[in-house]
């Protein structure tokens, strides 16, 4: 059942998504001769007003498509065709699904606090979520629930900032000693941690995050509302942005963090078992990965799309169509082989496929 929420939720994001084009066409009065959620065949199809509406296949993707004026016999000089239009027209309907996604994170967010409340200012010390089989933490001894108070007889404090001066300290103490104290069921204890050499930085195998309560406050107005919404909003693209920035300039350390669309599944069904609030932070996340996504500079994606249309009006004619089905090719074997690269790792990483291999 959580995995068919996960499923649903990302179609409903992809929806909104193509939606946005769709609207940014419509509302034009250019025209648009198809709406598809999915790739491959048709499973369910239906044709009103000239506009095919589908539901195909594999729906990890969508389109929007617009008439050939060959094939649905339109004048070519037609300025309702979308190659017609306006620079500055075509730019808003490229773009109009990226802002669509954008859009729907920021009202889930809004939703979200609305409903749930914001949580209290963070506590003194770093709880300990989750920690890996032997790695440093787990050997040292942490536990998750264990609070993290001072590394190296140093304050940690509270919040974000005390996290990222433990993560600075960790990575740079690879394979050497440190000397952590932490508080456990009221009850103050001294380890050691030894973090692992890993490309350079030092890790320790363990899920960590600021000294929140679970209990959440409701907003004492909505200018509390909007100022903690925005916060979140902003946080969560910058991170996002970063990110990928991360994987284009770093790609050999963070291509492990990939997810392909089983890990975001996964992902997205151990966070619906919370509940409403899982289920509505997964889909903020992934809407705003959508939209960062969609505007790479990639001939398949949004971004390439928008670069193509950019440099047309600053040549005053469009990029020869060699060009653009050369780079449009290329990007569509890198975008294929990294998406069955993903799916493979993260199918042979899922709990059940490893137990059947280990049977």
């Amino acid at each position: 059942m959580n995995v068919l929420t996960s499923i649903t939720v990302l179609g409903f994001l992809i929806f909104f998504h193509e939606m946005g084009h769709f609207l940014a066409a419509i509302l034009q009065g250019i025209y648009v001769d198809g709406f598809s959620i999915g790739f491959g065949p048709s499973i369910i199809q239906k044709k009103y007003k000239d506009i095919t509406y589908s539901f195909r296949a594999f729906p990890l993707g969508g389109f929007v498509s617009f008439p050939d004026e060959d094939l649905n016999n339109i004048d070519p000089k037609d300025p309702n065709l979308l190659k017609n239009r306006p620079i500055i027209q075509r730019v808003i309907v490229i773009s109009a699904g990226v802002f669509a996604n954008l859009i729907l994170a920021y009202t889930i967010l809004i939703i979200n606090v609305t409903t749930v409340g914001i949580p209290f200012d963070p506590e003194p010390g770093i709880l300990v979520l989750a920690t890996q089989p032997e790695k440093a933490a787990y050997l040292a001894g942490l536990v998750p629930g264990d609070k993290i108070l001072e590394i190296e007889t140093i304050t940690l404090g509270a919040g974000d900032q005390a996290v990222s001066t433990l993560v600075k300290e960790i990575q740079n103490s690879s394979d050497d000693p440190i000397s952590i104290k932490i508080e456990r069921d009221g009850i103050l204890k001294d380890l050691t941690l030894i973090p692992k050499n890993v490309n350079g930085k030092g890790t320790i195998g363990a899920q960590l995050q600021p000294n929140i309560k679970k209990e959440t406050k409701k907003t004492k107005n909505v200018y509390e509302l909007f100022k903690y919404s925005n916060n979140e909003f902003s946080s969560l693209l910058v991170k996002t942005i970063q990110g990928y920035k991360g994987l284009i300039t770093n790609f050999s350390s963070t291509a492990q963090q990939l997810s392909g669309p089983v890990k975001i599944v996964e992902i997205g069904a151990q966070l619906s078992q919370q509940g409403g609030t899982g289920i509505l932070l997964f889909a903020a996340l992934i809407s705003i990965n959508l939209a960062v996504l969609n505007s790479l500079p990639l001939p398949l994606l949004d971004g390439g799309q928008l670069v193509f249309t950019l440099i047309e009006g600053l040549r005053g004619k469009p990029v020869p169509l060699k060009v653009q089905m050369v780079v449009t090719q290329s990007s569509f074997f890198l975008l294929v082989g990294l998406s069955v690269l993903l799916i493979i790792r993260d199918t042979s990483q899922l709990l059940i496929v490893q137990k059947l291999f280990n049977q």
